[in-house]
């Protein structure tokens, strides 16, 4: 009975490990790869998860925080817990890349991308600590720095990454006509927007990626403004900083 109790856990842990792997939106579907017998890469595969999975996915090791598609770390805790081994999660992650039942973006990452970036989400799911060795400097950490406005000008980069996040936290500016410039040169759409201390909306730019630059064109006086993205999720994940104008 104890026997048939654990094989019935089992199975309905091996079922949540598919159910939350088919959820795992930005890595999206490629054809006839087969992973057995693939040596994956894994620097490669975090810094593909980061620059195409990052924005909707939340991954401790990897530094994501989205929150649009399911957190993997928690996806996958109950499995590993229950004993299934990172190669099983491995495969399934993998097979949700090749057949997703989800509504992930088609053919982000395909042929041993696809392989790379499985390995990496099995190797990093809901495991503590930090990530070693290569794998700790793969991915550049996103900046706390600072700007300053110049000539009326303040540039506001996004993480070229595809981290949400800015090149900034901070930054400064003197009262009066100013342009602020976002260029995101990664494939992760991102806007800027600037709201007052009230939480009005005073401006906002375009959508853009691959190199496009999001501009905002706005009349500040003395105070703390809050920029942001408005993308769904980036906000919320701490795509945003605080402009002081004095």
């Amino acid at each position: 009975m104890e026997m048939m109790d654990l094989n019935r856990r089992r199975r309905g842990s091996f079922v949540a490990v598919v159910a939350a792997s088919a959820l795992v939106a930005g890595i999206a579907g490629c054809g006839g790869d087969d992973i057995k017998g693939s040596r994956a890469d894994l620097v490669h595969g975090k810094q593909e998860f980061v620059a195409r999975c990052g924005a909707c996915h939340t991954l401790a090791r990897a530094g994501t925080r989205g929150n649009v598609g399911p957190d993997l770390d928690a996806a996958f805790a109950q499995s590993i817990e229950d004993g299934f081994g990172r190669d099983t999660i491995q495969g399934v992650v993998h097979e949700q890349i090749l057949y997703p039942n989800s509504r992930m973006p088609a053919k982000i990452v395909k042929g041993q991308t696809a392989v790379d970036v499985a390995a990496y989400v099995a190797n990093a799911a809901s495991k503590g600590g930090e990530d070693q060795g290569a794998l700790a400097s793969a991915v550049r950490t996103a900046s706390a720095g600072s700007a300053r406005a110049e000539g009326g000008k303040l540039e506001i980069d996004a993480n070229p990454d595809g981290q949400l996040a800015y090149t900034v936290r901070t930054a400064t500016a003197t009262s009066g006509a100013l342009e602020i410039d976002s260029r995101n040169a990664s494939s992760v759409p991102h806007d800027i927007a600037l709201a007052s201390a009230d939480g009005s909306e005073l401006g906002k730019g375009e959508t853009v990626s691959g190199g496009g630059v999001s501009r905002v064109d706005v009349d500040v006086r003395p105070g703390r403004y809050t920029f942001y993205c408005t993308l769904p999720g980036h906000r919320e994940a701490g795509m945003e900083g605080t402009l002081t104008v004095r």
